[in-house]
């Protein structure tokens, strides 16, 4: 209790949260970084995968090879991405290796929703004269959208808590002030930042469920 009780006087002491090291600037870093990694992994998996489940054809492998990129480490990326041209682009490491990380639930999901879509519902559009264009935007993609926001949602929390990553790679973000605890000693800093981080990731949880929620409901499912 010692220890939690001195993580919770180190993150209400008004002095840990202004200036470039403090709470806030390192949370609006961390934000940024989520987002921004969210926004290419979705321009990056999305398409493909939208394409690839209306078409029918090339999916389960798409989502194969994807899903094995799983199996490497974040961190392990993060390093080799280091030791090449790449690790002279700032943060580009960084978000190269959570780009890598997020694209795989968000195509799985995609995909799945894609595929889940009732087929006798796009053979009666088909049967109306709807081009593949108008099948994809007007039937397909509304009733797979619960699960593509799945999809989402399980990308974005998966970056909060990866983001932390940064740190290591000397960017920004919650995970600054984790390695700082570490260098200083301190276990109080230590596990306040890994609250920071937790309550970071359930606040961007509920937000997107929130937003599952307003979606429309006659394909809901799961994430996978």
């Amino acid at each position: 209790m010692t220890t939690l009780t001195d993580a919770w006087a180190w993150l209400t002491d008004p002095a840990h949260w202004p200036g470039d090291d403090g709470i806030a600037h390192r949370l609006l870093q961390h934000l940024w970084l989520t987002v921004v990694c969210l926004a290419v992994s979705c321009l990056i998996a999305l398409p493909v995968a939208l394409l690839l489940g209306h078409l029918g054809k090339g999916g389960a492998l798409a989502v194969n090879i994807s899903n094995a990129g799983r199996a490497v480490p974040t961190f392990a990326v993060l390093v080799l991405l280091l030791l090449t041209p790449v690790g002279r682009w700032g943060e580009g490491p960084t978000v190269v290796a959570l780009v890598l990380f997020a694209v795989p639930p968000l195509l799985t999901n995609a995909y799945v929703g894609m595929r889940e879509v009732d087929r006798d519902v796009v053979q009666a559009a088909r049967g109306m004269g709807m081009t593949g264009g108008q099948l994809l935007r007007r039937v397909e993609l509304p009733l797979a959208l619960p699960m593509v926001l799945t999809g989402v949602r399980i990308a974005a929390v998966q970056l909060v808590a990866t983001a932390t990553i940064a740190a290591l790679a000397g960017g920004g973000g919650l995970g600054r002030i984790i390695t700082a605890g570490f260098n200083l000693a301190s276990t109080p800093q230590v596990m306040a930042g890994a609250v920071l981080v937790a309550a970071f990731a359930l606040a961007v949880e509920a937000v997107f469920v929130a937003v599952e929620r307003l979606a429309p409901a006659r394909a809901r499912g799961g994430g996978r």
